[in-house]
């Protein structure tokens, strides 16, 4: 079955940085296709002898694709049994408007501004950024977390589990990610910052990670998230969910939240689920 990745969202948000990202992973990354040739482009991976089976369509550089009509596209994609999956990608007005400054770059549809420009593109995106499969929010990731993130995503040959479900770690002093689906506080457990020893490490050295796990709260926690979790993969799945994304957060993202995202996904990988794990601010 050929796989189908479109790849939208807000200008200056890391399409480029995504596509190229994917082409390294081998995807087939076509840019900018009009969409009244994609099911030509289905029909040829699709015909005996092709040897292209994962295929990345960007749409919207340049400003000049037509959203409301990629989405009939995808639905007859959908219909030949490709698999379909949107990825968009999204960072908040004033960091995509410092991005533009910072880049000296033209907005693709600066019109009237770029702060006017971004305000209507978000209007146009609304319907395609709701159809998402996966929404990830670029505004606190560099370059290179963003290429991380989209090899935890989309580097696996792998298309045959329904779902994929991931594990976030984070710093609530760098904000909540915007791209999650549940979001756990552990803030409540000893914060190894406090033990000058364990200070300049992170929940990757293992003395913060026997400091945490250790806890008698820890492992409470850490049973009753993985029973829970093991209650909605499945439940999501029936229900058409394609990604699970679940965010661990501590105080500055480097001790606790790391141990325990580490922690969870042995864990679930011990019940059958398949776990990647990001973690946002270990670097910070």
């Amino acid at each position: 079955m050929s796989e189908f990745l479109v790849v939208a969202g807000m200008s200056g948000a890391g399409r480029s940085t995504s596509a190229a990202t994917l082409e390294d992973l081998g995807w087939f990354v076509i840019d900018n296709l009009p969409s009244a040739l994609v099911p030509k482009v289905a029909e040829l991976v699709g015909a005996p002898g092709s040897e292209t089976e994962r295929v990345a369509l960007v749409i919207g550089r340049g400003g000049g694709e037509q959203h409301e009509d990629v989405l009939p596209v995808l639905d007859s994609l959908a219909r030949a049994r490709h698999r379909v999956r949107v990825l968009f990608l999204d960072a908040p007005d004033d960091v995509l408007i410092r991005r533009f400054e910072d880049t000296r770059r033209r907005h693709p549809r600066a019109a009237r501004g770029v702060e006017q420009s971004i305000t209507d593109e978000r209007r146009l995106l609304e319907v395609l950024r709701a159809r998402a499969d996966v929404i990830i929010d670029t505004g606190e990731l560099n370059s290179n977390q963003l290429r991380a993130r989209i090899r935890e995503l989309f580097g696996s040959e792998d298309g045959a589990s329904p779902m994929q479900t991931s594990v976030v770690s984070f710093g609530y002093k760098h904000g909540i990610p915007l791209d999650v689906d549940l979001v756990f506080d552990c803030r409540f457990l000893p914060n190894p910052y406090w033990d000058e020893g364990l200070r300049n490490l992170s929940g990757l050295d293992a003395p913060v990670r026997d400091y945490v796990l250790s806890q008698p709260d820890t492992q409470v926690f850490l049973e009753k998230v993985v029973d829970l979790l093991l209650m909605l993969v499945p439940a999501f799945g029936r229900e058409g969910k394609s990604y699970l994304t679940v965010a661990l957060g501590c105080t500055g993202g480097r001790h606790r939240s790391v141990v325990l995202a580490e922690e969870l996904r042995c864990r679930l990988a011990g019940n059958s689920v398949s776990t990647s794990v990001f973690h946002r601010d270990i670097d910070r």
